[in-house]
């Protein structure tokens, strides 16, 4: 499966890199993470390091969920190409910092190498493309602060709680889960928390013509492999799974 998702990584590497043209306008973030929009900045001339495994480290003004940060990230993703850039270089951005969380930094290498986008100090904090425009990404869009609150940790210390999520369902209630493409298209697919992801995967793909072979499905940073189930991963309606798509995967070659 790895291995697999390993020679896909080069194929979506190259399709990010055929739909990055031109350039664009980068933003910043003030103290409380707001976006604001900067002015064009050219980068000539500058170093390009490779993509360090080290995180920033960061702490909220609030102790914060891992709900709340979802919430917080996806605001400052949706709004990115709305302020003048380039909807491509924020996508590949997008799909470069969720394979870095998720510890695939080759995947992530190979997104920021497809983009033709320049790491001067090999960290997707500060970043520029091939036209020298600058691009600045917060800290809460590459890691989580080191107050966040984890879902399990009220709970751990409570044997009946323990008791009850080890309990299955008693039936099938479905809801309508929203999954967002790294085409930048939302849908939403019917699933309950007993679900798999491999069953999703073939439901996106009578939805949308998405072979499963070309679904790459993250929450919270992290891959969902296809035996993991919704509950497992603790999904639930009001959540945007994220689904980075392979759009020309790897044809087989015929011999001679």
């Amino acid at each position: 499966m790895w291995q697999a998702n390993c020679r896909r990584m080069h194929n979506l590497a190259d399709w990010i890199s055929g739909t990055v043209m031109g350039g664009c306008v980068g933003r910043r973030t003030d103290g409380q993470g707001s976006v604001r929009i900067s002015t064009r900045s050219k980068k000539r001339g500058g170093r390009n390091e490779p993509l360090k495994k080290e995180r920033p480290k960061w702490k909220s003004d609030y102790p914060m969920t891992e709900g709340q940060l979802r919430s917080k990230r996806d605001e400052f993703w949706d709004t990115a190409p709305a302020f003048d850039g380039r909807k491509e270089i924020w996508d590949a951005l997008r799909a470069a910092a969720l394979a870095a969380e998720c510890s695939d930094l080759e995947l992530a290498q190979a997104i920021v190498d497809g983009a033709c986008i320049t790491l001067p100090h090999g960290s997707l904090t500060e970043s520029y493309d091939e036209l020298g425009n600058r691009y600045q990404l917060p800290a809460y869009t590459l890691a989580p602060p080191v107050n966040l609150i984890t879902e399990t940790c009220t709970d751990s210390k409570d044997p009946e709680n323990t008791q009850k999520q080890a309990l299955p369902p008693a039936s099938r209630q479905e809801f309508q889960l929203r999954v967002r493409l790294s085409t930048g298209k939302d849908v939403r697919l019917t699933a309950s928390m007993i679900d798999s992801i491999a069953e999703l995967k073939k439901q996106l793909q009578e939805h949308e013509d998405i072979d499963v072979s070309c679904q790459r499905w993250f929450f919270s940073g992290k891959l969902l492999t296809d035996k993991t189930r919704l509950q497992d991963a603790k999904i639930q309606k009001d959540f945007v799974v994220q689904v980075i798509v392979n759009m020309n995967p790897p044809t087989a070659v015929i011999p001679k």
